[in-house]
């Protein structure tokens, strides 16, 4: 337990290392050199970066294979104050006797695969681009092919219940003998009008 704890302390000490003397450190001076404009800083650290690069694309997998390692996360610590030095110049070193002549070498043929994988993946993005607009129209389609026939329903349900309140309101009167009582109340109403209409017309005659 003891050795895994220590193990994850040097694992920490050893990205913070990295990360503040072979990165913002290197990024600084650059900075100084490009404002500067001294073609000798520049070019030194240009190969610097090319050499670190490619230490950070092996470490992606030693870190996986090679972690058990004793002193791994201290030899990576020592790496990278060899390759700052000035003392030894390892970045420019390494730079001049192995990237720079086999890059120089096999110059055409990375030029060649970048183009094609550019062209490859140009293609391929071309050819998901329409898959994806294909499936977002379809998509639409059917929503709205949906969305048309919930309309549909809704309004046809909408015309049932406005048929039904019509009919409702508009349905005659059923015919049939008036209801009981009906009768003696009209007759109680009409004595007094004919009794009206008869002293109405006496009195006319006996005017005349």
């Amino acid at each position: 337990m003891q050795i895994m704890l220590s193990r994850g302390q040097t694992e920490e000490v050893g990205s913070g290392s990295r990360l503040i003397f072979g990165t913002l450190y290197p990024a600084y001076y650059s900075y100084k050199a490009v404002k500067s404009k001294d073609i000798k800083e520049y070019v030194k650290w240009m190969m610097y970066w090319i050499i670190f690069a490619l230490f950070t694309t092996a470490e992606t997998f030693t870190d996986i294979f090679l972690c058990w390692f004793p002193f791994y996360y201290e030899l990576k610590i020592a790496f990278v104050a060899w390759l700052l030095s000035p003392y030894t110049k390892g970045s420019s070193l390494l730079y001049r006797k192995f990237v720079h002549p086999t890059l120089s070498s096999k110059e055409k043929e990375i030029d060649d695969c970048l183009v094609q994988a550019k062209d490859r993946s140009y293609d391929a993005l071309v050819h998901f681009g329409k898959r994806g607009l294909n499936v977002a129209a379809t998509a639409a389609v059917m929503a709205a092919s949906k969305g048309q026939g919930a309309l549909s329903e809704r309004l046809r349900s909408f015309s049932m219940q406005d048929l039904t309140t019509i009919r409702g309101d508009g349905t005659p009167a059923p015919s049939g003998p008036p209801p009981p009582g009906s009768g003696r109340a009209s007759g109680k109403h009409g004595q007094p009008k004919m009794s009206r209409s008869a002293s109405e017309s006496a009195s006319s005659s006996g005017t005349a």
